[in-house]
């Protein structure tokens, strides 16, 4: 599930400003796994940390549930100004996390709260009702009187 890719990991610049390491340290830890979010954002598989460093872990921010508001603009296909602007009119459907200055957005909760059901490669475009494609093999949930969220299995 998508929202579940932050599920293992925490964000690189967290550890780092916390234990005040330079920024490419990571890449010679040997043992740990990493992976990039929009060519932007580097994340550490937990539990993968070098021994010196495992208490970090106690103080780190879990993300589970939660994506860069960038990176979930990107794949529900809408403007990320729908997370950025607390004027725009979905804004107030999400629950908002920031680590760092990085904005991490709840789409576990919007999903669970909104009986949205998607599998792993599922893939969805939120936005007004009448912008949406339907088709047969897809399915609409309704948000509210203007929007709503089609996923395509």
């Amino acid at each position: 599930m998508v929202y579940n890719t932050l599920n293992s990991y925490w964000l690189w610049k967290e550890l780092a400003t916390h234990l005040k390491l330079s920024n490419p340290t990571y890449k010679y830890w040997k043992e740990t796994q990493s992976f990039k979010l929009n060519n932007k954002y580097v994340f550490l598989k937990k539990n993968t940390l070098p021994p010196k460093y495992e208490h970090a872990q106690n103080i780190l921010t879990d993300l589970s549930g939660y994506l860069p508001i960038k990176y979930a603009s990107d794949r529900l296909n809408i403007d990320s100004h729908t997370f950025t602007y607390n004027k725009m009119a979905l804004h107030n459907q999400f629950e908002y996390k920031f680590v760092e200055d990085v904005k991490f957005v709840n789409l576990k909760r919007f999903f669970l709260e909104n009986g949205i059901k998607i599998k792993k490669n599922s893939m969805f475009h939120l936005g007004r009702i009448n912008s949406l494609e339907i088709t047969l093999d897809s399915t609409f949930y309704k948000i509210n009187d203007n929007y709503g969220i089609v996923v395509y299995d």
